[in-house]
């Protein structure tokens, strides 16, 4: 199953959270109640561009592979909240199935992410710049 926010919703988070003080990564228990009309082994969401996997109690895999082209962003919905991973690297995971079921593998590559920063600029988001170059709001 691939979905960018969750099964039932495209902007919402599966693996966090986000309240009155910013986002945090979800619970178990938040994961598993995300996840209750799926049926598969693997579920591959995106959304906050945060690599993180969860097994849930009965096997099941939720993961996020990050994001190839922006570490960090400002977010205001549901309430405002920061997305960092705190380096410029673009990131993406590899799944694999074996006997034992699922197994994941997270990579970061470097790039020419001071190309792409220039580029964000030159279209007026110095935002993107910031968060391009270094992961971080």
């Amino acid at each position: 199953m691939l979905c960018h926010g969750t099964p039932s919703g495209d902007l919402d988070y599966f693996l966090e959270t986000v309240n009155e003080t910013g986002c945090r990564a979800a619970t178990l228990a938040e994961v598993e109640t995300r996840a209750e009309d799926f049926s598969g082994s693997l579920l591959l969401c995106g959304h906050t561009h945060l690599p993180r996997c969860v097994e849930l109690a009965d096997g099941r895999l939720v993961v996020n592979p990050g994001s190839v082209g922006l570490q960090a962003y400002d977010a205001i919905w549901p309430h405002p909240h920061r997305i960092e991973t705190g380096s410029p690297h673009a990131r993406y995971a590899m799944a694999e199935r074996n006997g034992a079921g699922w197994r994941v593998e997270f990579v970061q590559v470097a790039y020419d992410w001071e190309t792409q920063a220039q580029l964000a600029e030159r279209n007026g988001r110095p935002e993107w710049a910031r968060a391009l170059r270094t992961g971080l709001v």
